[in-house]
């Protein structure tokens, strides 16, 4: 059995390797939802979509983000009455999201919709949310006018484009959320633990703080193994680099290692950073090199085994 903790378009390309090489429904995937938000009254699980469309094979493969084949025509419809319109939610995109607004309203827990949701499209690998109660990331920015301010994650990321500053990440309501149901029992049965090659900050950093998660990775650490987003000194995309220069994490696998060092016993890091090992394992962190740049579905089965065997 394996569990994994993903976030971002990276995670969801490894889970896609990762399942053509052990059978689907051996894999767990503990998903970040501290992303989520409500956009013209709908809740959207950014993190989850991406997971479940890719595992779905109905992502758009040129974005990393969203469904194949989409369309825009309800949005732009919108912004003709004045609604706001920078998050871009597609036509297809938003029979997700009325679904999910709907069965949450009616008092269902967001554990059960996303697995409601991942059936519907005949996925068998296990998708759940890291919790089903609130929590949102915060990010504290300078704007235009050098004062600080406050973005809830997708307000920089998306409306803002990742242009200020950052200087602080905190995750609202993290201190009283609870695992979602199957979390931590899929952490403590697993074989493998694997933090995919996610934003060490704002996707794995929330999963990490949902109490008692941390806590289940400490106590099998030498069985979690993670994959370093970071290669050459960039993320492969997003903008990790922005947020752990701004939080004073060095961009590289070293900062990754020292972010992971307490729950993560092995990192797997990519060949052209193979001279960063040594520095790697003076943290105490095991250090595996390899490709780990996805350039295809075969890249990616290729990168899950390897992750796989680091700690077989």
């Amino acid at each position: 059995m394996i569990a994994a903790l993903a976030g971002g378009v990276g995670a969801a390309r490894f889970l896609a390797g990762l399942v053509r090489v052990v059978p689907p429904d051996d894999v767990t995937a503990i998903v970040n939802t501290a992303d989520d938000d409500e956009f013209v009254g709908l809740y959207v699980s950014p993190d989850i979509d991406s997971v479940t469309y890719t595992l779905a094979g109905a992502s758009d493969a040129v974005q990393g983000w969203g469904r194949a084949g989409e369309s825009f025509r309800t949005l732009d419809a919108l912004g003709r009455f004045g609604e706001p319109t920078w998050f871009r939610l597609g036509d297809l995109d938003l029979a997700t999201h009325l679904a999910r607004t709907r069965r949450l309203h009616a008092g269902e827990a967001l554990s059960a919709v996303t697995a409601q949701l991942a059936a519907s499209w005949g996925i068998a690998t296990r998708i759940v949310p890291m919790s089903d109660d609130p929590v949102r990331t915060r990010l504290t920015v300078t704007g235009a006018d050098g004062q600080l301010l406050e973005l809830a994650m997708q307000e920089w990321f998306v409306r803002e484009r990742c242009e200020p500053p950052v200087q602080g990440v905190h995750f609202a309501g993290a201190a009283a959320a609870r695992p979602a149901p199957g979390v931590l029992e899929a952490l403590d049965a697993a074989d493998t633990i694997c933090i995919c090659p996610s934003n060490p900050v704002i996707s794995i950093g929330p999963i990490l703080a949902v109490p008692g998660i941390r806590r289940a990775l400490e106590e099998r650490r030498e069985r979690v193994v993670a994959i370093s987003p970071i290669i050459g000194g960039k993320p492969v995309k997003g903008p990790a680099d922005r947020l752990m220069r701004g939080l004073g994490i060095d961009v590289s696998a070293v900062g990754v290692a020292s972010e992971y060092a307490s729950v993560c016993g092995t990192l797997v890091i990519d060949a052209l950073d193979a001279h960063l090992a040594p520095a790697v394992e003076a943290l105490g962190v095991r250090c595996v090199v390899t490709d780990t740049l996805m350039r295809s579905p075969e890249v990616a089965a290729d990168l899950a085994r390897r992750t796989l065997a680091a700690v077989a």
